[in-house]
């Protein structure tokens, strides 16, 4: 059986690479006959990040672009701003490392002390107060109908 792949991805900001080779590795199983097969799977590996000096958390990732995965972790847990001015982005692939470095001088040490563990079919961690951020957001007023 072969599983349909999409392969226009031209529309993409940024396309899946699933020809990478870093991104699998090959294993040998059996098929519903008993046969020998060669198939190649995704293989998750830890990617540690670093917010200028500082170690903000090592995410499992299976290693496609771990630059963008990164800055979207930091951007997410709101440890870069609006506009922030990041000065470099650098990967190395043999320690497993992305280090994001920006023109302001940040420590998260605080923030970090405070973890929320969230549910889900991939339990995560939220770093910091949950509800930061969202005191001035109000909400429309939407009149609700009962029968």
């Amino acid at each position: 059986m072969q599983l349909s792949v999409k392969t226009d991805t031209d529309a993409y900001l940024i396309a899946p690479q699933p020809g990478l080779a870093r991104l699998t590795r090959s294993v040998v199983g059996r098929d519903h006959t008993g046969a020998d097969t060669t198939i190649s799977v995704v293989e998750e590996r830890p990617l540690t990040i670093f917010l200028n000096s500082q170690e903000i958390v090592t995410a499992m990732t299976i290693g496609d672009y771990p630059e963008y995965l990164a800055l979207g972790f930091l951007r997410n847990q709101g440890m870069l701003r609006d506009g922030e001015d990041i000065t470099s982005v650098d990967y190395d692939e043999d320690l497993e490392v992305v280090v994001v470095r920006t023109a302001r001088k940040t420590n998260y040490e605080e923030k970090m002390r405070k973890k929320t563990r969230t549910s889900g079919c991939a339990v995560g961690t939220v770093f910091g107060d949950m509800m930061e951020g969202l005191e001035n957001v109000t909400l429309p007023q939407t009149p609700v109908r009962t029968s």
